[in-house]
This record gives C-alpha cells, sequence and structure tokens, in this order.
C-alpha cells in the first residue's frame, strides 16, 4: 500500500475520532455507537483503528 494513502486514511479516521470525542464531551451523544451501535465488536474495533491511527499521526509528525 502506498505510504501517502496509509497517511490519509489515518489522518481521516483521527479527525473522525476528534469530531466524536468532541461530541461526547460537549454533548454527551456518541455518534459512533449510535451509527454502530447493536453491533458492539464493530464499534470496539473502530475505535481501536481510531487509536491506532493517532498513534501513527503522532509518529509520523515527530519524525518530520
Amino acid at each position: 500500500m502506498n505510504q501517502g494513502v496509509l497517511d490519509w486514511i489515518a489522518l481521516v479516521l483521527v479527525l473522525i475520532g476528534t469530531v466524536n470525542w468532541g461530541l461526547v464531551a460537549l454533548l454527551s451523544f456518541d455518534l459512533v455507537d449510535v451509527i454502530f451501535g447493536s453491533i458492539s465488536w464493530l464499534t470496539t474495533i473502530i475505535y481501536v483503528l481510531v487509536a491506532l491511527s493517532g498513534i501513527w499521526v503522532f509518529v509520523k509528525a515527530i519524525k518530520k
């Protein structure tokens, strides 16, 4: 996979996580849970992917 594409995907997932946690903090509204609420394992996978993406973006930022 092209590294630029992986960076883009990670950034999009980080932005999704940022919006979701902002909604949780401000409105007690978990958008990921609303969209995938009845499928808890899928919600967990999404949260893990967002977390890994955050680590990826952080590491890439430190290397620059």
